[in-house]
């Protein structure tokens, strides 16, 4: 049968148009990548670079040649950073010389130091840091037949203090860590004490530190 010519250019123009508004549907437009602006792009590769991860030992140096404390003793100690420690990538991040703040503190059967805070030189704000010594076990026993001159250039906790002038009467301390004199402490002196068990730190040997978690700084510099 023959279709009116009309009705075929009809029939004609709907398919175009069907056509056409299918290949109308949006599609998804890949925009090229927008450059990340230089001071955000070099944000986190700088804190990379300038940080020390965890593990990493910590030599430090103290101006007395030990530390005595009783083994149930908590004691305010400052140590003192002996050489840089850098980045891989030669970044110092803790300059010799910076200050770590902490306490020996009782753990297991002997005293271990914890660090709380840094210093660094010419700087008025502290850092947390998270750092430890291993646990140091090595202990003496005092007794009025002692030689007092193990006391001499050693620091020595207030506590141990206190029970060591009981046992060897008046002493010459040089430094009492926690800032008391034994003037302060004669309410806790432990009265007729024969002999007194402590534990004994050799800085040097006993006291460098391991870090527990990584530790950046900020204004870094590279030797």
């Amino acid at each position: 049968m023959l279709l009116p010519k009309c009705w075929k250019s009809g029939a004609a123009l709907t398919l175009v148009m069907t056509t056409v508004s299918t290949l109308a549907i949006p599609l998804t437009v890949i925009k090229p990548a927008t450059a990340v602006p230089m001071q955000v792009a070099q944000r986190f590769p700088d804190s990379w670079r300038n940080t020390v991860p965890s593990g990493t030992e910590i030599p430090i140096t103290y101006d007395k040649e030990r530390i005595i404390v009783t083994p149930g003793e908590t004691a305010p100690i400052k140590l003192e950073v002996a050489q840089d420690v850098t980045t891989s990538g030669g970044t110092v991040v803790i300059p010799e010389g910076s200050v770590i703040e902490g306490e020996l503190e009782p753990a297991g059967d002997g005293t271990q130091f914890v660090a709380n805070n840094l210093v660094i030189d010419g700087r008025s704000s502290r850092t947390p840091i998270d750092a430890i010594s291993n646990v140091i076990t090595r202990r003496e026993t005092i007794n009025k037949r002692s030689d007092p001159k193990i006391l001499q250039g050693a620091a020595i906790g207030a506590a141990a203090a206190a029970v060591l002038s009981e046992v060897l009467g008046r002493i010459d301390i040089l430094e009492v860590l926690g800032g008391a004199g034994l003037g302060a402490l004669g309410s806790v002196l432990i009265r007729d004490r024969e002999e007194v068990e402590v534990i004994v730190v050799n800085p040097e040997a006993d006291l460098n530190l391991t870090l527990q978690s990584d530790f950046a700084l900020q204004n870094t510099s590279t030797r």
